[in-house]
């Protein structure tokens, strides 16, 4: 039983891998879609296992969401974006961060440690890099059909398993329906934003209250003429740094139940300090029933006057945006921080799709009616993707290998049932929360299952 969270110890790395690991063609073929956290995690453990497989990256550089300006064009990353869990608790287990890292890397930091990640490992290699997945579907016989475009033209191959990690915060939701009126200024989404150069003597209205939001409004405030935070659901905003420490490193073991992890994140509200002094609304959830929101530097904007709080959007008239209290600020510039769809274009709908977010899987990961098509890093932990890619994939890389034998169908869909159903009832009902899982718990529950596994395979044989 692990009986300590998860930290990555400073300044722990595997022995690097520097002769060419054979492949072994007996083993089932692989497609990996995406080279972002989840997509290098996936390659890096297939590569180790000696698995064939492709993985196919859109842009032309690893990283993903973690690369300013991505070529690929799926990227939210903006100018100050710093990651919301500290290094120990994001980095790969075998891959410590930096030790001269902040506790809280910076993006250009997080994504340096990516392309030092796939050199460690050796498996650079085995990314195909500017090439588009256009097509993925079932043939009768249980393979995966795979289209692709790229330099050297379309192309089409078969393969016994897709891994999917195309990624969760790049297809922009918008408010839907849209809000009554005509608005004469600039809209955009929080996908679209840089930098602060976008809102220089701007009027901006920023619309959520998730981290970008905060985030941008914080930016906002330093060189706009004004800065409005429109607030439909208020959310606990917790501090980064706790009596002088990372607060994501007081963590419990996966193995405590839910609402002790709960507990801590409202210790950690407390600790952090009310918003109602400066105008917002108090949350009508508690803590621990959202996924958290952290800022360092909201309180002090606010509390300098430099960001005015208002509730949600009612309605436009020009370039005045009025709000549900019947307060109005002019606005030549509108922020939509209303987070993203869940969404796999290369999939036939009929086939798959995640209907206002929601997508049951076995471990987040399976879904049981289409053997071969995993889905890694389609997750939204309370604490970081990436050590819970990781996880998946070295299960995946069991059963690939048949080191893992799963348990009886109706097993799995019950389990699926009853997790789904668990993680949806420890947040309030919302597109955000259709993914949340507790990190900590996570990464011990699916320990335990590879271990299951492990043990029925041993006796199949």
């Amino acid at each position: 039983m692990n009986i300590v969270a998860y930290l990555v110890k400073p300044g722990y790395r595997a022995p690097p891998v520097t002769t060419p690991v054979p492949v072994d063609p007996s083993l089932p073929r692989v497609c990996v879609i995406g080279a972002g956290s989840s997509g290098i995690a996936a390659a890096k453990a297939l590569y180790a296992a000696g698995i064939p497989f492709d993985c196919f990256e859109k842009g032309s550089m690893i990283g993903g969401n973690w690369v300013y300006n991505n070529p690929n064009g799926q990227s939210a990353c903006y100018e100050t974006l710093e990651i919301n869990t500290s290094c120990p608790r994001m980095a790969y287990s075998d891959f410590a961060m930096p030790a001269d890292y902040p506790p809280y890397a910076q993006h250009e930091q997080v994504h340096a440690y990516f392309e030092s990640y796939v050199d460690h490992f050796g498996f650079r290699h085995t990314i195909t890099f500017d090439t588009t997945v256009e097509d993925v579907r079932r043939e009768p016989d249980g393979t995966w059909s795979v289209r692709t475009s790229g330099p050297t033209g379309a192309r089409v191959k078969t393969y016994d398993a897709v891994l999917v990690a195309n990624g969760h915060h790049w297809d922009a939701r918008w408010p839907e329906p849209a809000y009554p009126g005509t608005f004469t200024g600039t809209q955009i989404h929080a996908h679209d934003y840089r930098s602060r150069e976008q809102l220089i003597d701007r009027d901006v209205v920023v619309v959520g209250m998730g981290n970008s939001a905060l985030d941008i409004a914080v930016e906002a405030s330093k060189v706009a003429r004004s800065t409005t935070l429109s607030v439909r659901r208020s959310q606990w905003v917790l501090r980064k740094m706790l009596f002088g420490r990372a607060a994501d490193q007081v963590a419990l073991p996966g193995w405590m139940p839910w609402w002790v992890t709960s507990a801590r994140l409202r210790i950690g509200a407390v600790a952090s300090g009310s918003l109602t002094r400066y105008g917002l609304p108090r949350p009508t959830h508690r803590p621990g029933q959202s996924h958290p929101v952290q800022s360092e530097q909201l309180r002090a904007r606010l509390d300098a006057g430099a960001i005015v709080p208002r509730p949600g959007v009612d309605r436009f008239d020009g370039n005045t945006v009025v709000f549900t209290d019947g307060h109005s600020t002019r606005a030549d510039l509108i922020v939509w921080a209303t987070g993203y769809r869940v969404s796999f274009p290369f999939l036939d709908p009929h086939l798959i799709r995640a209907r206002d977010n929601d997508l049951p899987l076995w471990k987040r990961t399976v879904h049981p009616d289409l053997p071969g098509l995993y889905f890694i890093g389609l997750l939204q932990p309370v604490g970081a993707v990436m050590p819970l890619a990781e996880a998946q994939c070295a299960w995946i890389t069991d059963i690939l290998t048949g080191r893992y034998v799963p348990p009886a169908d109706t097993q799995i869909r019950k389990q699926m049932a009853t997790e789904h159903d668990r993680n949806k009832r420890q947040f309030y009902t919302s597109p955000r929360h259709t993914m949340e899982v507790d990190f900590d718990h996570y990464l011990w529950d699916l320990s335990r299952e590879r271990k299951r596994g492990a043990r029925r395979a041993r006796a199949a044989h």
